[in-house]
């Protein structure tokens, strides 16, 4: 009988199918604590560095916007600057925290009046990226305080504000019987994932998450707050869906919901001893599997923390996880071939689809990482080889493999954004955690050389919600990348919006 689909504690949304605002029981909080203590030492080091010398343009922003901006002499200023991924010190002229769509639009004229850039940024899940535009004449424009969801249960459809997670999205469309087609962790924003292309356990069969989206308001560079569909502004919203934030300040997006009240989903796990079994069987089943089937193949190094259960706490393990859209005995049938390798532990099982979102166990807390990804074409005996020699380095939190294919990689036949598909048939994902700055650049050279691996079956193609710094974004947008720049050039001429996937 399948077990829970989230047995592993460790993470504080993973615990015995709960709901979505169950509090953590007091061990989960000691285990948190325990974890932030080692993953936070980078993020304190941000905060410890010297502050900038002002700049004079900040005084001129303080006397237009008033306590909407966050300057390196205010007391909030570390807290204001940092981003969920906290290896990243970011530092821009100031940071500015709306409420509502006017004070975006009022912060963007103050901003172009004196001279400086603006960068959207909902979460800074991708700092890394955006840091490689610099911004040091920059004022970041963090929309963390901008958020809500209305849901139209008919229509199937929900406005979203600019700053909202999916987590938020999720629990307003519960109740309805429906959800969305978010990523694989709560806490990341719903307008940057979707609007650079999407990747969710429900992608082979309903394609990114890009697609979803019917209409945008969006801030541009003159200080207008403009609507942007396929009737209104169409070439505008053709750019925002790949181009994002270099384009404007998305504040609120219109989106596609999914009838999807439960999914059956879950994870399968071994020790990282059975890892080779396990990868050949995986890639031999995905050559096979029904686009229903969207999983991903991971092997992790836990870290070896007393709170965790002793069967998990400093083990290597190789997991399955992902979703299945079919009846319970037709998922039954597909999973079976990866059933007989007799997982340690089975989680799948017909959960609500609110809880799909916890199967990954993405960290929950901000989190200092590096990463690195390419996008492959196929995944014959010696990619499966390069997944078990990556997977084998300690150095690595996580190497992952996730199916792509199916309707991820059918572009939209008209009416599609800049991006609305991904080629290729698997994605190769490599993490390492950063707790402290020295090993900073190690974390970084393990990430590259894991991804390098792959390197005969690389196509030229990246996923744009994988990129965080380091990149060549263009791959990305593959023959968008023209008309983008063409319309950069028309709706921001003056280069005002810094992105963390910039188009020029």
């Amino acid at each position: 009988m399948p077990q829970d689909p989230s047995p592993l504690g460790w993470w504080p949304h993973v615990g015995r199918r709960q709901t979505l605002h169950r509090a953590p029981s007091a061990a989960s909080t000691r285990i948190d604590i325990r974890m932030l203590e080692l993953i936070m030492t980078l993020s304190d080091t941000m905060t410890d560095a010297a502050r900038p010398d002002a700049d004079p343009r900040g005084a001129g922003l303080r006397s237009a916007l008033g306590s909407l901006i966050v300057l390196p002499d205010d007391a909030e200023w570390d807290h204001a600057r940092r981003p969920w991924n906290v290896a990243v010190d970011q530092r821009p002229v100031a940071v500015a925290r709306p409420e509502t769509a006017e004070d975006v639009v009022e912060i963007v004229r103050a901003a172009t009046a004196a001279g400086l850039r603006v960068a959207p940024q909902s979460t800074g899940h991708a700092a890394a990226a955006l840091a490689d535009t610099g911004l040091a004449d920059t004022v970041i424009i963090s929309l963390a305080r901008l958020r809500g969801v209305t849901v139209d249960p008919v229509a199937r459809t929900a406005r979203v504000l600019g700053g909202s997670l999916w987590n938020d999205v999720l629990e307003a469309t519960a109740p309805h019987g429906l959800t969305a087609p978010h990523g694989s962790a709560g806490d990341v924003s719903v307008a940057g994932y979707s609007l650079s292309g999407g990747l969710s356990f429900y992608a082979r069969t309903h394609g990114l998450a890009v697609n979803f989206v019917r209409a945008v308001q969006v801030v541009t560079a003159e200080g207008n707050l403009v609507r942007a569909s396929a009737q209104e502004n169409p070439d505008l919203f053709w750019a925002v869906r790949g181009g994002s934030g270099a384009f404007g300040v998305v504040v609120s997006l219109e989106i596609d919901l999914l009838p999807y009240a439960d999914v059956f989903a879950g994870m399968l796990l071994w020790d990282a001893a059975r890892a080779e079994d396990v990868a050949r069987a995986w890639a031999a089943w995905t050559t096979t599997a029904p686009e229903s089937a969207t999983t991903t193949l991971r092997i992790l190094h836990l870290p070896p923390l007393p709170e965790l259960p002793p069967f998990l706490s400093g083990r290597s393990v190789v997991v399955i996880d992902g979703a299945v859209l079919e009846s319970d005995d037709a998922a039954a049938a597909v999973l079976a071939p990866l059933r007989h390798l007799a997982p340690e532990v089975d989680t799948f099982a017909r959960i609500p689809a609110a809880g799909l979102v916890a199967v990954h166990m993405d960290p929950p807390q901000p989190t200092p990482a590096f990463t690195a990804h390419a996008v492959l074409d196929e995944l014959p005996d010696g990619a499966v080889d390069a997944f078990l020699r990556a997977g084998s380095d300690r150095g690595l939190f996580m190497t992952e493999l996730r199916h792509i294919g199916g309707a991820v990689a059918r572009p939209v036949a008209s009416g599609g954004g800049a991006i609305s598909a991904l080629t290729g048939q698997y994605l190769i994902h490599t993490v390492a955690v950063v707790p402290a700055p020295e090993v900073a650049e190690a974390a970084a050279a393990a990430v590259r050389a894991g991804v390098a691996l792959f390197r005969p079956w690389h196509i030229d193609a990246l996923a744009l919600t994988f990129i965080d710094g380091g990149a060549d974004r263009a791959l990305g947008y593959g023959e968008a990348a023209a008309r983008l720049s063409e319309l950069k050039r028309r709706f921001d001429p003056g280069a005002v919006f810094s992105a963390a996937q910039p188009v020029h």
